[in-house]
């Protein structure tokens, strides 16, 4: 079926304008950093007026927030949504992970949090904030793109060979200098995440942000989240980011120990 019959069966079976506030919502998932109406307008070939009446009926609902600079991003309702989903197999993964976590701010100082895949995108679902003086503050909601930083490339490492191969023949987009753009660089990062057991980030995403992740494993092995320690590069000796290292990937231990059989 052509793309054009495709989509005159989906205008036909659906609501066109809650397909194109879907195509919004898609849209501003892969684009964490937020998108502006004009740019939403382009990119989806949809007037400005269309896009402004979505984004104002989804911002009074939570849905997308409004920055200062005028771009929108995906909102805390989402999250709210998102929670109340089950599966036949489901569990409470914040209940099972907040204990350690907590612990794990507790003895580190840093923020930590947990991460998941959402599609083509890694989302922050819970997070600490750290005591110390230059402690950073991940904010739940937040999205990453998934060859950059240390939870997004220890996801994506554990994917299947056949999404990790598709996502690697797309375009990748420079963060920093220090972000992992050719595909053979990037494959041979997931190659030794997955050997070595836990990823690090030396300022892929944020230049001065650095991170480490280890994998939440369900009894099967199947890796269903990353728990990592967001740091600035500048405030750690590499004694102190062995001491991170260790201490995340004893902290994702012990989550998984308490992770059901899924």
């Amino acid at each position: 079926m052509s793309d054009e019959n495709s989509q005159d069966d989906k205008d036909k079976n659906g609501v066109p304008v809650l397909e194109r506030m879907m195509e919004i919502l898609s849209s501003l998932e892969l684009q964490p950093a937020g998108e502006t109406i004009r740019g939403l307008s382009e990119q989806l070939s949809v007037p400005r007026s269309t896009v402004y009446r979505i984004l104002n009926t989804l911002h009074a609902h939570n849905v997308v927030q409004r920055r200062l600079d005028g771009t929108y991003v995906l909102g805390p309702r989402l999250l709210s949504l998102a929670s109340k989903v089950r599966s036949e197999a489901t569990f409470d993964l914040l209940a099972v992970a907040q204990p350690a976590m907590k612990k794990l701010a507790d003895l580190t100082g840093e923020a930590n949090k947990l991460s998941v895949l959402d599609n083509q995108a890694v989302v922050v679902v819970a997070a600490f904030a750290g005591q110390g003086q230059y402690a950073l503050n991940p904010a739940v909601g937040q999205a990453f793109p998934l060859h950059a930083g240390a939870a997004s490339k220890l996801l994506l490492a554990h994917m299947t060979p056949e999404a990790i191969a598709k996502f690697l023949a797309t375009p990748l987009q420079k963060y920093t200098p220090r972000t992992i753009t050719d595909p053979a660089k990037l494959s041979t990062e997931l190659n030794r995440i997955r050997k070595q057991g836990w990823a690090s980030d030396r300022g892929e995403h944020g230049g001065s942000v650095w991170a480490i992740a280890a994998p939440i494993t369900a009894p099967s092995g199947r890796v269903i989240a990353a728990l990592s320690i967001p740091y600035l590069a500048a405030d750690k000796e590499n004694d102190e980011r062995d001491r991170l290292r260790d201490l995340v990937v004893e902290s994702a231990a012990e989550i998984s120990s308490g992770i059901p059989d899924i």
